[in-house]
C-alpha cells in the first residue's frame, strides 16, 4: 500500500497531504516532483492543493504540460487511483481525467471557511468506509472552484452515479445557500466513469487529525487504504 503525492510549481498542500497519509493513516508515501516520469510504484497517487504554476492563464492549465502527468495518465487507465484535491480537481480537468471544468466563484471573491458534505456514493475507492448521505464538515480554501458542465454532461454524472460529494447544510440538505461558489448542482466532488478517479474542491487532509478539531476528512484517506487493501 503506497502513496504518492506531487508536487508542482506552486503546490501548497503537498506535505498536509504526506503528513496525513503517513503520520496519521500510517501508509508509505513518497513525494512526486514534476518532472518525474516514474510513480515509482505508487497504488494511489495524489495531486494536492495550491497554485500549480501560478495557476497562470487559469487554475491547472499549465500543469497538464508536467513530464508527470503522462504517468498518472497510464496509471489512470490501467485502474490506478488518481486522487486530486481543490487544484488538484483542476488539473485533473485540465489533463482530461475528470469531465467538466472549474471557473472563477460565483461571486469572484477567494473563499477559505468551513464547508458542509453530503456523501452522495459510496461504491469508489474513495468513499467506501463512508456511509450514504453522511454529512461531512470540510474547509475549502479556493477562488476557482465553481465546478460547471453542460447540462448534458450533468444529466450523465447523475445517470451514472459520478456525483460523489455535494455542498449541503448541516443537515444534509442540498440548498443554494449551501453552494459557497455557485457550482452546478451543488457539486463539490466527481469521480470518472471507472471510478478510480476523484476530484473534489474541500480539503479532507485539513480535517484529519483531532489535533486540529475534526477528523471527517480522515474518512475519505481510510477509504482508499480500505480499498487498496482488498487489490
Amino acid at each position: 500500500m503506497k502513496f504518492g503525492v506531487v508536487v508542482l510549481p506552486g503546490s501548497n498542500c503537498d506535505h498536509d497531504a504526506v503528513h496525513v497519509v503517513r503520520d496519521v493513516l500510517g501508509a508509505e508515501v513518497e513525494l512526486l516532483w514534476h518532472k518525474e516520469t516514474d510513480l515509482r510504484g505508487a497504488d494511489c497517487v495524489i495531486v494536492p492543493g495550491g497554485f500549480s504554476y501560478g495557476d497562470y492563464l487559469r487554475a491547472g492549465a499549465l500543469a497538464k504540460f508536467a513530464p508527470v502527468m503522462e504517468p498518472i495518465r497510464r496509471h489512470a487507465a490501467a485502474g490506478g487511483m488518481v486522487f486530486g484535491i481543490c487544484n488538484g480537481f483542476q488539473v485533473l480537468t485540465e489533463v482530461g481525467l475528470l469531465p467538466g471544468a472549474l471557473m472563477r466563484n460565483q461571486h469572484l471573491r477567494f473563499l477559505g471557511r468551513d464547508v458542509f458534505l453530503r456523501v452522495e456514493e459510496t461504491d469508489t475507492p474513495f468513499t467506501c468506509e463512508l456511509e450514504r448521505g453522511a454529512v461531512l464538515r470540510v474547509p475549502i480554501a479556493h477562488g476557482e472552484g465553481n465546478y460547471f458542465a453542460d447540462d448534458s454532461l450533468l444529466d450523465d454524472l447523475e445517470r451514472n452515479r459520478q456525483v460523489i460529494f455535494r455542498y449541503c447544510d448541516a443537515e444534509g440538505r442540498i440548498t443554494h445557500d449551501a453552494n459557497p461558489n455557485g457550482s452546478a448542482r451543488n457539486i463539490a466532488g466527481i469521480c470518472n466513469a471507472g471510478r478510480n478517479v476523484l476530484g473534489m474542491m474541500p480539503h479532507p487532509e485539513r480535517c484529519a487529525e483531532t489535533l486540529l478539531g475534526n477528523t471527517d476528512g480522515l474518512g475519505v484517506f481510510r477509504s482508499i487504504a480500505a480499498a487498496m487493501a482488498k487489490v
